[in-house]
C-alpha cells in the first residue's frame, strides 16, 4: 500500500507567514505541521510516500524533508501545476500510485491518536473506496455522506446548505486502483462551479457504477488548525496531550518551573520562571523572563526581560524587553520584538518590530 500526502495550496488563511514559507512547515509543538501526517503515514505500516507541491515549491519542500531517510521511507515528488482540486492530486498521481491500493492524507489534518486501525482495515476489506467521517457540528463545510431509508450510503454532497445528519468527510481518504476509472471516457468527473474536482467525485462516480465504498468513523481527535485561532488551538491540544516533561540542558538555580516542560540541548537559561505546558527547542536563551503556558518556542530563539504566554515562536525569534506580555501570538522565524506595546501579535518571517 501507498501513501499520498498533500502539501500544495497557497495558505490563504495563514498570511503573512505563508507570504514566506508553505503552510505546512510553520511549527506546532515545535514540529512542523506536515510532519504530523508523514508520522501517522509511517506508523501505520506504509514506506512509500508520494507528496505533492505546487510549481515553485520544490525546493523548500526537500530542504525540509530530504528523501524520507529521517523516516526511513521514500519519498517521491509530485507536481500538481495548477490548484484544480484534490481529486486532480489523485489524477496526476497516478504514475507513482499505479495499481496499488492507496492512502490519501490531507497535510494540514492532524489525526490523533493515529490511522493505523483505518489502514489495516482497508487492507483487509474488499472495498474500493472509503472516506473516514466524523460528527462534527459544523458539518456543512465538509463533504456529507447521504444515507437511504435503509441506512445504505448512497452519495456525498460537498459542502450541503441543509445537511441530513452531523456526520463530515475529514482529509483521509482510501481508494484502490478503480479510482482512476473516474478521469477516463464519456462519463469521467467534472469540475465543480468553482473549476475544481472535488474529492467527493471520485466516491460518486464510484459509487454509481456498482463499486462499494464505505465511511468508517475515525474515533480520534481530528485536528484541522487552517488559521490563526486553529493554530494556537491546536498547539494546546498538543502540548496538552502529548508533551512528556524533560530537560537535555543545565539550568541556573534562580529558574522555577511549574507544571510539563520540555527543553532542549544547549540551552541557557537563567533567572526565569516556566509554567507549563511549554516546549522550548535546542540553542535557546532565556533570561529575566517568564513563559508562561502552551507556548512553543522553536531553536534559536532568544527570549530576555519579557513575558510570554499562549504563544507559538518560530526558528531564530527575538523577544526582548517587551513593555506588556507577549499572548497569543504567532511569530514567523527570524523576526525580532522589542519594546512591543501590543500584547497579540501574528507575524510573519524575517521581521523587526519596535513598537
Amino acid at each position: 500500500m501507498k501513501a499520498l500526502i498533500t502539501a500544495g495550496g497557497k495558505g490563504t488563511r495563514m498570511r503573512p507567514l505563508t507570504f514566506s514559507t508553505n503552510k505546512h512547515f510553520i511549527s506546532l509543538a515545535n514540529k512542523p505541521l506536515l510532519f504530523y501526517a508523514i508520522e501517522e503515514v509511517v506508523e501505520a505500516g506504509i514506506q512509500e510516500i508520494g507528496i505533492n507541491y505546487n510549481p515553485g515549491q520544490l525546493e523548500e519542500i526537500k530542504s525540509f524533508l530530504g528523501e524520507g531517510e529521517r523516516w526511513g521511507v521514500k519519498f517521491t515528488f509530485i507536481l500538481q501545476e495548477a490548484p484544480l482540486g484534490l481529486a486532480h492530486i489523485i489524477k496526476v498521481s497516478q504514475p507513482f500510485l499505479k495499481r496499488d491500493k492507496f492512502l490519501m492524507h490531507l497535510g494540514d489534518n492532524i489525526f490523533y491518536g493515529g490511522i493505523k486501525n483505518l489502514v489495516d482495515s482497508f487492507l483487509q476489506r474488499k472495498a474500493s473506496a472509503m472516506m473516514s467521517i466524523i460528527h462534527h457540528k459544523e458539518n456543512r463545510r465538509l463533504g456529507v455522506p447521504y444515507f437511504d431509508e435503509k441506512g445504505k450510503l448512497f452519495k456525498f454532497v460537498e459542502k450541503p446548505e441543509n445537511p441530513p445528519n452531523d456526520f463530515g468527510g475529514v482529509g483521509l481518504y482510501f481508494f484502490d486502483y478503480h479510482v482512476f476509472e473516474c478521469f477516463e471516457g464519456k462519463d469521467q468527473i467534472k469540475p465543480s462551479k468553482r473549476g475544481e474536482l472535488e474529492i467527493v467525485s471520485p466516491f460518486n462516480w464510484l459509487l454509481g457504477h456498482g463499486y462499494r465504498v464505505e465511511v468508517p468513523e475515525f474515533k480520534g481527535d481530528w485536528l484541522d488548525p487552517g488559521k490563526f485561532d486553529d493554530w494556537l488551538e491546536t498547539n494546546q491540544f498538543l502540548l496538552d496531550h502529548g508533551l512528556e516533561s524533560g530537560c537535555e540542558s543545565s539550568l541556573s538555580k534562580d529558574v522555577k518551573i511549574e507544571g510539563k516542560v520540555k527543553i532542549g540541548k544547549n540551552c541557557e537559561i537563567t533567572n526565569s520562571v516556566f509554567k507549563g505546558p511549554i516546549i522550548i527547542g535546542e540553542g535557546v536563551t532565556i533570561k529575566d523572563s517568564f513563559i508562561g503556558a502552551y507556548t512553543s518556542i522553536s531553536n534559536g530563539c532568544q527570549v530576555v526581560g519579557s513575558k510570554v504566554e499562549n504563544s507559538i515562536l518560530e526558528q531564530q525569534v527575538t523577544v526582548n524587553s517587551l513593555n506588556k506580555p507577549l499572548k497569543s501570538s504567532l511569530i514567523g522565524a527570524g523576526t525580532i520584538i522589542e519594546g512591543a506595546l501590543a500584547t497579540e501579535l501574528f507575524v510573519g518571517n524575517q521581521c523587526h518590530l519596535k513598537l
